[in-house]
């Protein structure tokens, strides 16, 4: 079945209901279920009068907006695939994913043609479709406004590619990741399960794979003014005037757009009243900005989200569920609590020997190889919503591995499972410490380190055979302070703490310590 189905089927249910409510532009303007149907229907015509057919590939470098989704909905309901590069990683990354990908059509935003100046890769591309204002040698993509609707819904298998994007190389070479349809449902399925969403609730969301399944689901979802590309340096106040106005019930985004949001409120003694349910993730979401969250937001049950690109979502928990001895053992090396896995997924602990490939196992050998209750290890999963796999299999040899004919991915992450069935991370497996004092992962110490109110990153690396932990502050700490954090995580073994005016971070979530660049600022 093709996805787009759904959709359609709400716009027949709920025909009047709002879908998205656009802030993107600096002013709401509301999209209801049949608006977006009907425009999508008219914008499929436009592709299919430019040529395009069943299976190809349409690169979209274009922001959250009402307009990406009529565009997504048109490109899905031709059996099209959409493929979404992140221009941030530059012009090399461009042109090693459509030497992959090759895509037949490419729809951008005027300020993503300035990419086409620089990218051979781009220039190849036959069919473009601009938005705005008018680029030489595209078809405006507005013209669809004057067309008329192509009502037809390609069907589509459960193998179809829907959503083509690239991993972000944090495990190693950017890997291509192919949602079908088929997949997109399952995870639509579970994300409805996990959020528990009611048709009733306004979704603020930074996060646009959420955005999809909302409107699958029928709940209406506001983007946000600001650019989400960069969430950690979005202005927080239109955000909190957008809450307060259309007395948004529930709020997804990743921890430094939260982070932000969370400190204006403190500051400005705004509270978000509004809100029953808070969720965030895509990095990870540390104790303190939870319980900061919760102060703001009180009357909320605020709920982080562990998951990857291919395994989305793996485990969550609500703060309030927190217990005292739970944060003492965050405080004290235990790493970062993020809750049960799923139903819908199966997670094990095996032993880490990431880097290398692992398996083929029968069932009773995976058995023995799982850790016991405890025991840190890498962490692997399983599941209806879980990719099985890159697009011609680079990165399954280490990434994939078989169980008794089923695939399990390995996260590249460590942890273990505590003795309530509960999944605990204690950071990357290639971020692993081995020396003199045993074998050390950084969230053992990053986390206990963000307990600290002053401290906004922490990261532990081996610099010069020595445990360095080095520290961005929101305000410069006294050697007092210093002090007490070096006294407090004796156990650690830390030789040094170093302050600097601000670590490197992931470009997408601007949340994830980039560890590679912080080793060459360090050196």
């Amino acid at each position: 079945m093709n996805l787009v189905e759904l959709l359609r089927h709400h716009a027949e249910l709920i025909p009047d209901h709002v879908a998205l409510l656009d802030y993107s532009s600096g002013r709401a303007e509301p999209l209801t279920f049949a608006e977006l149907e009907a425009a999508a229907q008219r914008a499929a015509t436009l592709l299919v009068q430019s040529g395009l057919q069943p299976g190809d590939v349409v690169l979209v470098f274009h922001p959250m907006s009402a307009e990406l989704y009529i565009a997504l909905n048109a490109i899905l309901r031709l059996g099209l695939a959409a493929m979404f590069i992140d221009p941030s990683m530059g012009k090399a990354h461009i042109e090693r994913c459509c030497a992959l990908v090759q895509p037949k059509a490419w729809l951008g935003s005027p300020k993503a043609y300035l990419l086409w100046l620089v990218s051979p890769a781009l220039r190849r591309i036959g069919v473009r479709f601009a938005t705005g204002w008018g680029i030489p040698g595209t078809v405006r993509w507005q013209k669809w406004r004057q067309r008329p609707p192509h009502a037809e819904i390609v069907a589509c298998q459960t193998e179809t590619p829907a959503l083509i994007t690239f991993t972000s190389g944090s495990t190693g070479l950017h890997k291509v990741a192919v949602r079908t349809h088929g997949f997109l449902q399952q995870q639509q399925t579970v994300l409805e399960k996990t959020l528990q969403l009611r048709t009733t609730d306004l979704v603020l969301t930074t996060l646009p794979i959420f955005v999809l399944s909302h409107l699958a689901s029928g709940i209406s979802s506001l983007i946000p003014a600001g650019d989400l590309r960069h969430p950690g340096r979005v202005k927080p106040g239109p955000v909190l005037a957008a809450l307060a106005k259309h007395s948004v019930t529930c709020l997804e985004a990743s921890p430094a757009f939260l982070a932000r949001v969370v400190r204006y409120g403190q500051e400005q003694q705004q509270p978000l009243s509004t809100l029953h349910q808070i969720f965030t993730g895509g990095a990870p979401v540390f104790p303190d900005l939870l319980a900061a969250t919760q102060r703001v937001a009180p009357q909320a049950q605020v709920t982080a989200v562990y998951g990857s690109t291919e395994a989305e979502p793996i485990a969550h928990i609500a703060y309030i569920v927190m217990s005292d001895p739970d944060k003492m053992r965050m405080l004290n090396g235990g790493g970062l609590l993020t809750g049960a896995p799923i139903t819908d997924i199966k997670v094990a602990i095996l032993a880490d020997r990431w880097g290398s490939p692992i398996g083929p196992f029968d069932a009773n050998t995976f058995r023995q190889a799982c850790l016991p209750v405890g025991a840190i290890g890498e962490i692997v999963v399983s599941g209806p919503h879980v990719l099985t796999g890159y697009l011609h299999g680079q990165g399954d040899l280490e990434t994939k591995f078989q169980v008794a004919g089923t695939t399990w991915h390995r996260t590249g992450d460590a942890g273990y499972l505590d003795a309530q069935n509960r999944l605990w991370l204690m950071g990357r497996c290639s971020a692993r410490i081995t020396d003199q004092a045993g074998i050390i992962y950084p969230f053992a110490v990053e986390v206990a380190a963000h307990q600290h109110a002053n401290v906004k990153q922490a990261a532990l690396i081996a610099h010069q055979h020595k445990r360095l932990l080095v520290l961005e502050c929101y305000q410069k700490p006294t050697s007092i302070e210093l002090q007490q954090l070096a006294d407090e995580l004796a156990w650690a073994h830390v030789a040094d703490i170093r302050v600097f005016k601000q670590l490197p971070v992931d470009k997408r979530h601007n949340a994830k310590i980039d560890y590679t660049a912080l080793h060459k600022l360090i050196s």
